[in-house]
């Protein structure tokens, strides 16, 4: 019996729902979430909350990025870390932090080093007004460890203060509290996969091939272009509030097709619940399962993502 993709659909926001409740319930301390609601653990609900809208920002904005690069580059490998974003923000937070800006910062400083990476991968990468995909791709990997060899250069060299603040940034948390810097990142997110969307048709095209989409009237030089400009300040703004979390735009969509299939118009809004379901998951394990300890969300997603993204190729390889 084939289930319909609106089904399907219903069936990630049940999972997205559930999981909500699961990050709001679930910590380093579990409060049944009828408790939560009284007053005296109303801060700590506040707190969770944010977390959540966290994991939502990060999980559907990493995974609507990994679907452009995927589609546009034509690359299943293509994950929102490819324009080089990772390392110029940790080569800025690093800066910050030798340079003794202090970690409030650190956003402010990894966002600029993150769009100064995309400008340098865009310009090594453009030939006669065109980013080849091949191009783009191989700027991203030399430019991407370039900006590391630097950056661990400089953690080499910086106050031991300095370098555990760093290095806890870089393996991603969801523990931001500043309210105008969620809103912030928020309106950045929300109106990039808005644009996405839009050009769900473009993304079906391209994914097949941009012979294929020119012949359907699709200006692809154009698409490309903006589509990987929206990307780009989506990952940037995401990495400046929340580190390098990595698996999740390289993982969940590919999940996603597995589940919804290729279909722009059902992966985005999928990839969206998916993605905010396993962030949510993923920051509650971290939080639970070494109570008092925390293990920053970059490294359950990592631990988690890999072996899925090895049983997804296994099943696809069947399947073919």
């Amino acid at each position: 019996m084939k289930i319909s993709v609106k089904k399907k659909i219903i069936f990630l926001i049940v999972i997205f729902i559930a999981a909500i409740f699961f990050g709001i319930s679930k910590g380093s301390a579990d409060i049944p979430f009828i408790k939560l609601l009284g007053d005296e653990n109303r801060a700590i609900l506040m707190l969770r909350l944010l977390r959540v809208v966290m994991a939502v920002l990060v999980g559907s904005g990493l995974a609507v990025s990994g679907i452009v690069l995927q589609s546009t580059l034509r690359n299943p490998l293509a994950d929102p870390y490819l324009l080089g974003t990772s390392s110029g923000a940790g080569l800025g937070a690093a800066c910050a932090a030798i340079f003794g800006i202090g970690q409030d910062l650190f956003p402010v400083a990894a966002f600029l080093g993150a769009v100064a990476s995309i400008i340098l991968v865009y310009l090594v990468a453009r030939q006669g007004g065109k980013i080849p995909a091949h191009s783009l791709i191989l700027s991203g990997v030399i430019v991407s460890i370039a900006l590391s060899g630097i950056m661990v250069f400089l953690i080499s060299i910086s106050p031991d203060e300095a370098l555990h603040g760093l290095m806890w940034w870089i393996w991603g948390s969801l523990e931001v509290f500043d309210l105008r810097l969620i809103l912030a990142v928020s309106i950045i997110v929300g109106l990039g996969i808005f644009v996405v969307y839009i050009f769900s048709q473009d993304l079906n095209a391209m994914s097949i091939g941009e012979e294929e989409a020119i012949h359907l009237g699709i200006h692809t030089e154009t698409v490309k272009k903006l589509l990987l400009v929206v990307t780009a300040l989506i990952t940037a703004s995401l990495v400046c509030i929340a580190g390098i979390i990595g698996f999740v735009g390289l993982v969940v969509p590919h999940m996603m097709r597995f589940i919804v299939g290729p279909n722009h118009k059902a992966l985005i809004p999928a990839s969206c619940l998916g993605a905010a379901a396993f962030m949510m998951f993923s920051d509650t394990i971290g939080h639970a399962a070494f109570s008092p300890l925390e293990i920053p969300i970059g490294v359950v997603t990592a631990i988690v993502g890999a072996p899925v993204f090895i049983v997804l190729l296994k099943v696809k390889q069947k399947i073919i």
